[in-house]
C-alpha cells in the first residue's frame, strides 16, 4: 500500500460553560483532531483498498494521543468519542470507510480499552465541507446524556484527491443533560451498550 502523506493537521478544543442554564462547575470540553491526507485511490476505482487501513494505524494512534493531550492529558477524563471522514470529490465514500479501524481502535487503545463502538459518519465533499461527528459514551453506547456531536471542517480541504480524517473526544455529558435514560454511573460494562 502507498505511504500516508499528511498535508496538514488541525486540533481544536471547545469549552462549554453553559447552554443557557446555570454555569457548570467545570466546563465540558469537546475536542477534535483532523488530518488532511492524500487519497491514493482518488480518480480511479481500485478493488483492493483494505490494506491502507494498516498504513493509517500509526496516524490514528498519533492523533488520538494528541487529542487526549489537548483535552488535558488524562485518558481517564475522556468520557465520549466519535470519528468521521470527509472524502474529496475524486474519491468515493468507501475511501472514508478506511478510517473505521485505524481511527476507532486507536482511540480505544489510547483510552485504555474503551468498550463502546465508536460512532462514525462520512461524506464526499469539497474544500470547506463541514461534518457533524456523532459522539457517544466511551464504555456504553446507550448513555443518553453523552449523545452529542461536534461540527468540524478544514477551510481548504479536502481537495479532490484528499481525505480529511477526524477524531472527536469529550470530557463528559452535554452540559445541561437532563432527559433521563441510562446514567454513566449505571454502566455495567458487559457489552459496550449498557
Amino acid at each position: 500500500m502507498p505511504d500516508v502523506e499528511v498535508r496538514k493537521r488541525l486540533v481544536t478544543v471547545e469549552e462549554i460553560f453553559h447552554e443557557g442554564g446555570p454555569a457548570a462547575a467545570a466546563p465540558l470540553k469537546r475536542g477534535a483532531v483532523l488530518a488532511v491526507v492524500h487519497n491514493p485511490f482518488a480518480g480511479r476505482y481500485v478493488e483492493d483498498i483494505a490494506g491502507f487501513m494498516e498504513d493509517l494505524k500509526p496516524l490514528g494512534l498519533a492523533m488520538a494521543t494528541d487529542l487526549v493531550a489537548a483535552l488535558g492529558g488524562r485518558a481517564g477524563a475522556i468520557e465520549g468519542y466519535g470519528k468521521g471522514a470527509i472524502v474529496g470529490a475524486a474519491g468515493e465514500l468507501e475511501h472514508g470507510a478506511l478510517w473505521h479501524v485505524p481511527g476507532g481502535y486507536a482511540m480505544r487503545e489510547v483510552l485504555g480499552g474503551a468498550k463502546a463502538i465508536v460512532p462514525s459518519t462520512k461524506k464526499v465533499g469539497g474544500p470547506g465541507t463541514r461534518l457533524d461527528v456523532p459522539v457517544t459514551h466511551v464504555n456504553a453506547s446507550y448513555v443518553r446524556s453523552h449523545f452529542d456531536a461536534m461540527e468540524v471542517g478544514v477551510p481548504d480541504g479536502p481537495k479532490a484527491d484528499e481525505l480529511v480524517l477526524v477524531l472527536v473526544m469529550t470530557t463528559g455529558a452535554r452540559v445541561h443533560a437532563r432527559v433521563g435514560g441510562l446514567k454513566a454511573s449505571e454502566i455495567k460494562g458487559e457489552d459496550g451498550l449498557r
